[in-house]
């Protein structure tokens, strides 16, 4: 049996970006058959908590979305610290005393907008790192060939686009990276739908899942909700839309099925934002539906509004 995962980060409330790609992951694996997986990642031990980890579930089930299983994904640790051990056992292992101060001064691009490691430390042995140092992984040059399921090209040298990935981080936590490909393989997953954000460090999973022994899932990466914010020379710029507004706000404006409408109209599943539940996107669902261009959304306080896609914003400005 296929086997999906929905795997948000419990940092904050869920906000509509959130909503979405619960929305597409749940008819993905409903559509096709497939267990789901619910998994909380709460390891982000400076902003994670248990309040939000409840509220993420009553949220998602709020728009009418329900799971074959579970996870609190800390509750792997065991998990996780048994995936370092084993790469430092095959002396792939390094501590990096590196800060992201130090990597933005080295002003190296990565693929994703953030900074590209350039390996300062791999000389370093294991036995050297202090209390405050992070773990890296070395991993060889070579690109990783992979496309995803809508087509685009994922394939990627990690080591030159990336550098070494972080395992564990300067705080003793493990990193996002190791934990996901980890869990992946604990659940069995074999399909991971997620939002185009995250296409550019699928390269870097899949070489540490080589490297775990773990099997490389098929990868469907959809679009992005956006808003409209300030930019430079009074030119608005578009961003992922997040922090803006929360679950929490859209209650008072929304029911679940009237924001579930809202959602899937965004995403081309309606013609209009009409109240829907999951279960009735359903019978119609096809990934050829869905649109392949990032909405942007506004919110006035009292409504979202679903506007331009990203592309035809820019080409007004």
């Amino acid at each position: 049996m296929e086997v999906g995962r929905y795997a948000p980060s419990t940092t904050g409330r869920a906000h509509p970006g959130t909503l979405l790609a619960g929305l597409l992951c749940w008819l993905d694996a409903r559509s096709r058959g497939a267990r789901l997986v619910l998994r909380l990642e709460d390891i982000d031990r400076q902003r994670s908590r248990p309040e939000y980890v409840q509220a993420m579930q009553r949220d998602l089930a709020w728009i009418g979305l329900e799971w074959d299983a579970v996870r609190v994904q800390s509750e792997a640790a065991q998990q996780h610290a048994a995936a370092i051990a084993r790469l430092v056992e095959r002396g792939l292992v390094y501590p990096c005393r590196c800060s992201r101060s130090d990597l933005r001064v080295a002003g190296l691009r990565a693929p994703d907008g953030g900074n590209r490691y350039p390996n300062t430390c791999r000389g370093r042995r294991l036995e050297e790192a202090g209390p405050e140092d992070a773990l890296r992984v070395r991993i060889d040059e070579g690109r990783v060939s992979l496309r995803d399921e809508s087509g685009a090209d994922l394939s990627q040298d990690a080591a030159a686009a990336f550098g070494d990935p972080v395992i564990r981080r300067r705080d003793g936590g493990v990193a996002y990276h190791l934990a996901t490909v980890v869990d992946d393989a604990r659940e069995g997953v074999t399909r991971v739908v997620r939002g185009r954000d995250l296409a550019a460090s699928t390269a870097t999973q899949v070489v540490l899942q080589r490297l775990l022994g773990s099997p490389t899932p098929a990868y469907r990466h959809h679009l992005l909700l956006l808003e409209a914010q300030p930019g430079e020379h009074g030119h608005p710029k578009l961003a992922k839309l997040h922090g803006s507004v929360s679950a929490e706000a859209l209650r008072s404006v929304y029911d679940g099925a009237a924001l579930c409408g809202v959602l899937a109209f965004a995403a081309g599943l309606l013609e209009a934002p009409e109240p829907v539940r999951p279960r009735d996107l359903l019978p119609a669902f096809d990934w050829s539906s869905v649109r392949a261009d990032d909405r942007v959304l506004a919110w006035d306080g009292s409504s979202l509004r679903v506007g331009a896609s990203s592309a035809e914003l820019q080409e007004r400005l």
